[in-house]
């Protein structure tokens, strides 16, 4: 079995399936270029006395606006005790109360405490340092560092392994958990490298791909000259810290929710007061104050390195894509519509987060599904590539992917395919993406690709929805139009041959 990814989502996987031998890729090192270690957040869960998985599920598709998939959305939140019963044996060591309870946080659109930390504020790093542990006391585990993965190995039979620069590497089951796309906009909370490359390499093997559209543009990344933004985590306004305009007037005050509503909702009302000319801040000065330092460390650390003390200063904010809701589009058992490749993670479409995901849910879904397809794979038959018939795709001639995103892209991006859009702007993206993702010789294809899937996307749905807010239709249409699932195919009238064109696939979306 391949895993490709070394996330939260690629190493749960990897100790779900062991005995069974695993091989996990991953394009740098361990910990390096991983949303996971840069999540301040921690993992929601149903583990107050006043909490019920329910309220956790009720909470959940609230926030999706009306396309979280119910089925899905239960059985998470059910799982979810569990997985963090087998994150304590795996090593996380959560932060307690006193008394030895749960520490449990608030955050936005969470109707009750739910969000359990490790360390405060660093609560990704920790995590990814327990499972890191584990891993490598795993012998059924390989890991392999600094072997980024150029393609899927695929045929008419599905796919049997994946392509690297030294060459083919079968397998008889692929897990793509690469993380997001965040990375392709000028303005972002995640690392640099989360340019959406497992979407790119499913899609042109032939997979669907839903929601592409809606994008989370987190409110609170901290606007200090930094790329990528340092993010100023939700948990501060759960604990009592304020957005304010320039004149130190409460932002939220007229809103439902406040301060902890819905992070669409915040991070259009900050980017409509930037647009107007105005300067938003986070207030943690009388909430928090000293205690900075000590309860959130790493957004200390980020302030203090901007010349900014949190405990006496307002910290400049500004919205930033930090979160894909939409990916690769997988079953219940986080199945691809192709044989043989799964998806976990970000990089997947469960129908768990809809239009906007609930904070703290995205570790949680990558070790849920982890568990899932690693079970699901152990009771598969064995494939393996002599099953192919003709055998996988040989390694094509294609320029390598550039490491990182051409700056006119992300600029694109942000500009048009940002907070706010519209069909001109949508346009333009698309005619200039377009351009380049079907150039066999452009190294920047595959970002141009992943891309344009979400502006494609985007230009289609004309109604305004969570992370998708349309200038030109800012109604929300009811009942929701059909979630869209969008392959490559022919989009030109007459496309060259060595172009593979993205329309709208038909059928249900899985």
């Amino acid at each position: 079995m391949i895993v490709v990814g070394a996330g939260i989502a690629g190493l749960a996987t990897a100790l779900r399936l062991a005995p069974l031998p695993v091989r996990v890729l991953t394009a740098g090192a361990l910990r390096e270029n991983t949303a996971t270690a840069w999540a301040q957040g921690g993992i929601a869960a149903a583990l107050g006395h006043d909490d019920a998985p329910a309220l956790h599920q009720a909470d959940t598709e609230a926030a999706g606006v009306g396309l979280v998939d119910p089925a899905v959305a239960r059985a998470v939140t059910a799982a979810a005790p569990e997985c963090l019963a087998q994150l304590e044996q795996w090593g996380a060591r959560f932060d307690r109360t006193p008394q030895g309870d749960w520490a449990l946080g608030l955050e936005g659109a969470h109707r009750r405490r739910r969000v359990v930390h490790v360390g405060g504020d660093g609560s990704g790093v920790a995590i990814l340092n327990a499972l890191i542990q584990q891993v490598r006391s795993t012998p059924s585990i390989t890991v392999s560092e600094n072997t980024p993965v150029n393609g899927l190995l695929a045929d008419a039979g599905g796919v049997h392994g994946v392509r690297l620069a030294e060459g083919a590497l079968p397998g008889r089951a692929v897990v793509l958990a690469t993380g997001g796309l965040s990375g392709l906009y000028a303005e972002t909370t995640n690392p640099l490298g989360a340019v959406g490359a497992g979407i790119a390499m499913a899609a042109r093997a032939g997979a669907g791909v839903t929601d592409a559209e809606f994008v989370q543009f987190h409110p609170t990344a901290m606007a200090v000259g930094r790329d990528p933004m340092p993010l100023a985590t939700e948990a501060l306004r759960g604990e009592g810290a304020t957005l304010v305009n320039g004149a130190g007037e409460r932002l939220m005050a007229d809103t439902p929710g406040g301060d902890l509503a819905a992070r669409d909702v915040i991070a259009r009302r900050i980017h409509a007061a930037l647009a107007a000319g105005d300067r938003v801040y986070l207030d943690g000065r009388r909430a928090i104050g000293s205690a900075f330092a000590e309860r959130y460390p790493s957004v200390h650390a980020a302030c203090r390195a901007a010349g900014i003390d949190p405990a006496t200063q307002l910290i400049p904010i500004r919205p930033a894509a930090h979160y894909h809701m939409g990916g690769i589009a997988v079953d219940d058992r986080g199945r691809t519509d192709l044989p043989g490749l799964w998806a976990c993670g970000e990089v997947a479409c469960t129908g768990l987060h809809g239009a906007n995901r609930l904070a703290s849910n995205s570790l949680l879904e990558g070790l849920v599904f982890a568990r899932w397809i690693a079970e699901d794979i152990a009771a598969s038959p064995v494939r393996s590539v002599a099953d192919a018939g003709d055998g996988p795709t040989p390694p094509t001639a294609t320029v390598p992917t550039a490491p990182w995103v051409a700056p006119w892209i992300r600029a694109l991006m942000s500009r048009s395919v940002g907070v706010v859009r519209d069909n001109d702007g949508l346009a333009r993206a698309i005619d200039a993406l377009s351009a380049v993702a079907f150039d066999r010789d452009d190294p920047q294809r595959d970002h141009a690709l992943t891309a344009l899937l979400v502006a494609t996307a985007a230009q289609r749905r004309c109604e305004s929805r969570g992370g998708h807010l349309r200038r030109d239709f800012a109604h929300t249409q009811s009942p929701p139009p059909a979630r869209q699932a969008l392959t490559l195919a022919a989009l030109c009238p007459q496309p060259p041959a060595t172009h593979e064109p993205l329309v709208a696939a038909g059928g249900p979306v899985r």
